[in-house]
């Protein structure tokens, strides 16, 4: 028989790992969504994405989701491949 308080303790940690779930969720559909924009060459769909990206990389960071060490490299792959589209769409231009 388990206790009051690991039954709590278990209710907690099942809300706070959906919460999370859903957060890593959120962050991944928006950096497929950058993906997505950087495979078709839109530059303008691209920015945004990368902004939304960054702002949901940073927001997960903090709340301790994922290792800010972890987000800082996931926005400078991002960056780096934003880029590197600018600089093709500068040179066929």
């Amino acid at each position: 028989m388990i206790n009051k308080s690991a039954e709590k303790r278990e209710r907690q940690n099942s809300v706070r790992r959906m919460r999370n779930r859903a957060a890593k969720s959120t962050m991944r559909t928006a950096i497929k969504k950058f993906d997505a924009a950087i495979a078709a060459g839109d530059k303008d769909a691209a920015a945004s994405a990368l902004d939304l990206s960054f702002k949901l990389l940073d927001s997960t960071a903090s709340k301790g989701i994922i290792h800010t060490n972890t987000a800082s490299r996931k926005k400078s792959r991002l960056h780096a491949r934003f880029n590197k589209l600018n600089a093709q769409t500068q040179v066929e231009a």
